[in-house]
């Protein structure tokens, strides 16, 4: 039995508040997810940390969310949103003060994760809230300007927190999110509508619990799969997310009220959607993790020029999304898509071909805007046609696949992108310490904080200041070869994306056919 969502208004009472409100708590979770990339040189020295390790702490606030999603999209749907985004809020506080102040880097990432599992408490719910308050047009427009600041923001994040490792220590980028979290819980106890078109189904509970653990060994797994001996690990985490799609699958099958519905997942409009938005926003998020590494490892620029240093993508998201709404209305999704895949692919392509040492800015800024006028335009039509394409009693449904195109897409891309980094890296470093002269003081111990990270080659180079400026040149080469392999990888993953796109998504007139035909089959079950 589930509420109805016949005769709703387009768009709720206070609109301009209560969407505010809705893009202020998504904002808490963007600027958690992307303060952490301008400080990872910082914890690395800090810690000491190894490659490996400063991937996961990026890649876990992106883990906890992504596995999160539709689990807890679900129970929001069924024991309300407004509770969901009210807790989520007030979880992501004590993960920030724990993060700000982790002893180590194991109890950082632990923090980012709990972080993540917060934000997917609140993100997602945002999105079905959108779903559930506003119909038509005026849905697609509110999906825009909250795809468009919602990027932006996460595109900022880096330049608030390079001003805060310019005055304090590493930990004070996990902090900038406070007083936007008090602010956010306000406004959301005060404008946000509780119980709207929510159903009274049970939860699919064994089928959260597979999602949650099918989705976080699959990252982990590719997170590992660079480090030296740990195939054991990797294996290990393969068989396991192998086994839960399959016990996912079987489960979604054979349950009365599925958590995640196949048959609406398996919907043209949907399902492309889906994997597209996976690899636009696995590009952003994978181009930020590499370029502020990239910018203050090999460039040398500051924390606060690195955040600077991508203001043309946040800039242009945010120009470019209202515009996306309407050429979704006039020329469907697909075009809007493919436009936006143009200038992604364009992004890394800048990267791949210019980004070398001792480049100019324009190099820099042109990269970030190329991939933020992608974003710009794919976001809002790839949020949009997820929310069209299932009925608004399952909102949760389509916002936690919506989040699952940001958070899977983001944390695969990095953990793909930070794979390749560390292996290329690797690869690199140890066959510039293979072809130095013979030195005793290259020891086993030296040749292994080498080949580590940036970070311990730098750490390295202080150690031994005679030697200080080939070490930091060989780290600088190494590191360069890395993203090489990663600006490569994202260039094949937005191919793959733009193909399947233009193979499978309908056109316009098409897409508004397959709309009309699953809304009037939902509204008949």
């Amino acid at each position: 039995m589930t509420t109805s969502p016949d005769a709703r208004p387009s768009a709720p009472a206070r609109q301009g508040l209560v969407l505010a409100a809705l893009i202020m708590v998504a904002a808490v979770a963007n600027l958690n997810l992307a303060v952490a990339n301008v400080a990872l040189p910082d914890i690395g020295r800090a810690f000491d940390s190894s490659q490996t390790a400063l991937n996961l702490i990026a890649v876990a606030y992106s883990l906890g969310l992504a596995c999160s999603v539709l689990y807890l999209g679900a129970l929001g749907d069924r024991y309300g949103r407004k509770l969901m985004l009210v807790l989520g809020i007030l979880l992501s506080v004590p993960a920030c003060l724990l993060a700000a102040y982790a002893p180590t880097d194991t109890v950082l990432i632990v923090a980012r994760f709990v972080g993540g599992l917060s934000a997917g408490m609140a993100y997602p719910t945002t999105l079905a809230l959108i779903a559930a308050l506003w119909s038509g047009p005026a849905r697609t427009h509110a999906i825009a300007l909250w795809s468009a600041v919602g990027g932006a923001i996460a595109s900022l994040g880096p330049l608030a927190a390079g001003f805060a490792l310019e005055r304090f220590w590493w930990g004070s980028v996990f902090l900038i999110t406070l007083p936007l979290a008090a602010i956010a819980l306000v406004m959301a106890l005060v404008l946000v509508p509780a119980h709207v078109h929510e159903t009274t189904e049970p939860v699919d509970n064994l089928g959260g619990i597979l999602s949650v653990v099918l989705v976080g060994a699959a990252i982990l797994a590719i997170n590992f799969a660079p480090v030296p001996n740990s195939g054991a690990l990797v294996a290990g985490l393969t068989v396991l997310a192998l086994a839960a799609v399959v016990a996912f699958v079987l489960r979604e099958r054979r349950a009365a009220n599925p958590l995640y519905h196949l048959g609406i997942a398996s919907r043209r409009v949907f399902w492309v959607a889906a994997c597209a938005g996976i690899i636009v926003f696995g590009s952003l998020m994978g181009a930020m993790f590499i370029g502020q590494q990239f910018l203050q490892n090999v460039l040398g620029y500051t924390t606060v020029q690195a955040g600077m240093a991508i203001l043309p993508s946040a800039i242009l998201m945010v120009l470019i999304a209202p515009r996306s709404a309407k050429l979704v209305e006039s020329h469907g999704a697909r075009f809007t898509l493919l436009l936006g895949y143009a200038f992604v692919l364009l992004g890394f392509l800048t990267m791949l071909l210019l980004w070398r040492e001792g480049i100019g800015y324009w190099q820099v800024g042109l990269g970030y805007a190329f991939i933020g006028a992608g974003v710009g335009f794919a976001g809002t039509p790839a949020s949009h046609s997820l929310t069209g394409a299932v009925p608004v009693t399952r909102a949760g449904m389509a916002s936690g696949t919506a989040d699952l195109q940001r958070d899977l897409g983001g944390a695969v891309m990095q953990s793909i992108f930070g794979a390749l980094l560390t292996a290329g890296y690797a690869t690199a470093a140890a066959a510039a310490v293979s072809a130095a002269p013979p030195s005793p003081e290259i020891t086993a111990s030296v040749q292994t904080q080498l080949t580590k990270s940036f970070s311990s080659a730098a750490t390295t180079a202080e150690q031994y200041p005679q030697y200080s400026t080939q070490i930091i040149a060989g780290a600088k080469e190494a590191f360069l070869q890395g993203d090489q392999w990663a600006y490569l990888a994202g260039i094949v993953a937005v191919l793959i994306g733009a193909a399947i796109v233009y193979a499978f998504f309908p056109r316009k007139h098409q897409e508004q056919r397959l709309l009309d035909e699953y809304a009037a089959t939902d509204a008949g079950r």
